[in-house]
């Protein structure tokens, strides 16, 4: 009897990866993502631009991660260029997952304005983790432009990410309080307050931050 290889194990799961039920397509994630093969790269890149499964793209993501960056990266900041916005957020959450930090040039001043909430979300994320050291300042002062943009989880996201940039961002924040946007100013303040007190919770500083802005304050009113 001859035993399948594991070359036909690969194709198959990658040939799953296209099955209308999503726990098989995460089943053939797992299962390409056990085995890693750089042949395997390019389809599961390019499934990440389509899979509308949540989990299904996570395990997608986990399983380019088991490949060599070298193999990932490239193709992955390929993606972040498309115009499809699945295929830029995926690429990009996927490339924070990896870390490498040859991925930062890929990380520009219009990708972190991105029209699409979701892609700059994950442009966000992905760029205080492979902000190269010295470049932390100018990537505050991309991040901070986008203070006031959207509802909660972007705005949340947006103040976790100028949060980890630490003192880089510190200035930024301070220079918002006072500027003439009273959403960009609020979520300033909003920041500072979830900076000084991560348990006290976005949506508690947020709408103090509000409150404070209504009323002609600012975050060293507050202290």
């Amino acid at each position: 009897m001859t035993l399948p290889t594991q070359d036909t194990y690969t194709a198959r799961a990658l040939r799953a990866l296209e099955h209308t039920d999503p726990s098989v397509r995460l089943r053939a994630a797992m299962t390409v993502g056990s085995a890693p093969d750089p042949g395997s790269v390019g389809p599961l890149v390019g499934r990440c631009a389509t899979e509308p499964d949540f989990s299904v793209r996570e395990m997608l993501t986990w399983a380019l991660t088991r490949h060599a960056p070298s193999a990932t990266v490239p193709l992955l900041v390929g993606e972040v260029r498309s115009e499809r916005a699945q295929a830029r957020s995926q690429a990009l959450h996927t490339l924070s997952k990896i870390g490498d930090r040859r991925a930062w040039p890929v990380i520009t001043p219009e990708l972190l304005a991105d029209a699409d909430d979701e892609v700059a979300r994950s442009a966000w994320r992905a760029a205080v983790v492979l902000v190269p050291e010295g470049a932390e300042q100018e990537l505050a002062v991309g991040l901070a432009a986008q203070l006031g943009r959207g509802g909660h989880e972007t705005q949340l996201s947006l103040s976790r990410a100028l949060i980890a940039l630490g003192e880089a961002a510190l200035p930024l924040l301070a220079a918002a309080r006072t500027g003439p946007g009273p959403r960009a100013r609020a979520h300033a303040i909003a920041t500072e307050r979830l900076r000084r007190d991560p348990g006290a919770g976005f949506e508690s500083a947020i709408e103090a931050a509000k409150r404070v802005v209504a009323l002609g304050g600012d975050l060293q009113e507050e202290r």
